[in-house]
């Protein structure tokens, strides 16, 4: 073992002792599992489309044909409601008002939320980490300008600033120069979020490298002659990746409630695409009578967000050096 990796030897070691940490990495790893698994759920399992509308369809239950578009249960039996659920492989947990299965478009809705969310977490530490190593290393009129940007974008309410951005491109897509990303297109609320979310990043980044700027290791490869390149790159940029690191599940929790309420919008994935937000716009007028259609992939958000904000948390204690009282157990 070399000098270079011990303290990342001992914060792994550190973070695998937090129990809390490793059961909400591993329920985390659970539900991206189970999304993942969505095509085998729905085709090989349930044997139903989650994306095609059928109030005519039935299914087989206890050997008995089942209309999923059932009569209200008032005194006139007037109206229909969807199924509830079933607690089997078909409609496991019920079906909405078009009659497509709960459980099948969670999964499906889980893997636009989880990719819109990861993807977006890696974009914004991506544009992140450059501003604030730029801003903090370079200072002067760098630093001012891009401290003045992130100012700007920090003064806008960030659920504000992306349902803007949101109505803006949903409604003509985005052009740029030659290429055209249509409203459809999951890189329109992947691009959204993770601007909107770069000012909340690049100030802790920016803080740090201000201060790794005079560090004796850094004035002393500066003495040495080495490029201004090769400082950030191999002595500014491995300092900061603690910091990248504690960010990025905090960053993509984050992410992941501002989809799921651009999408509840109607301005974030939009159909035949689900995801967890749009699921719950399709049970709000079932809230009464069908209650899981929404509850479903609101109780999944809250884990997955649960979840993520424990990992960072687990991660913040195990990277952090200068206090070891803080390491649980």
């Amino acid at each position: 073992m070399t000098p270079r990796n011990g303290p990342w030897i001992t914060a792994l070691r550190a973070f695998a002792r937090d129990r809390g940490a490793i059961s909400a990495s591993a329920g985390l790893m659970l539900i991206v599992f189970a999304c993942l698994a969505a095509p085998l759920y729905a085709h090989r399992i349930a044997h139903t489309d989650p994306f095609d509308s059928d109030v005519a369809a039935t299914f087989t239950m206890h050997g008995h044909d089942v209309a999923v578009m059932q009569p209200d249960d008032n005194p006139l039996h007037l109206g229909l409601s969807p199924v509830g659920p079933t607690w089997r492989a078909a409609y496991l947990l019920g079906a909405d008002s078009q009659g497509r299965d709960v459980a099948a478009r969670l999964l499906y809705g889980g893997r636009n939320s989880l990719l819109i969310s990861a993807a977006a977490t890696v974009l914004c530490v991506i544009m992140a980490t450059i501003v604030g190593i730029v801003s903090g290393f370079f200072g002067g009129i760098v630093d001012a300008t891009l401290s003045r940007l992130m100012d700007i974008m920090w003064a806008v309410p960030v659920y504000l600033f992306a349902i803007s951005l949101s109505i803006v491109t949903i409604s003509q897509g985005l052009r740029l120069g030659p290429i055209t990303i249509e409203s459809n297109n999951l890189l329109l609320p992947i691009g959204i979020i993770a601007l909107v979310y770069v000012p909340y990043a690049a100030r802790p980044i920016r803080g740090q490298v201000l201060s790794l700027r005079n560090s004796e290791f850094v004035l002393a490869a500066t003495g040495l002659g080495a490029g201004r390149a090769r400082i950030l790159l191999r002595d500014i940029l491995p300092n900061v990746s603690g910091t990248i690191i504690v960010l990025a599940p905090l960053l993509m929790a984050l992410a992941m409630l501002a989809e799921s309420a651009l999408s509840f919008l109607s301005i974030g994935v939009q159909a035949p695409a689900a995801s967890w937000g749009t699921i719950i716009q399709d049970g709000t007028g079932l809230i009464y009578t069908r209650p899981m259609v929404a509850f479903a992939p609101g109780l999944a958000i809250v884990l997955t967000v649960l979840a993520l904000n424990i990992i960072g948390d687990g991660l913040r204690d195990a990277l952090d050096v200068r206090d070891t009282s803080r390491r649980r157990a």
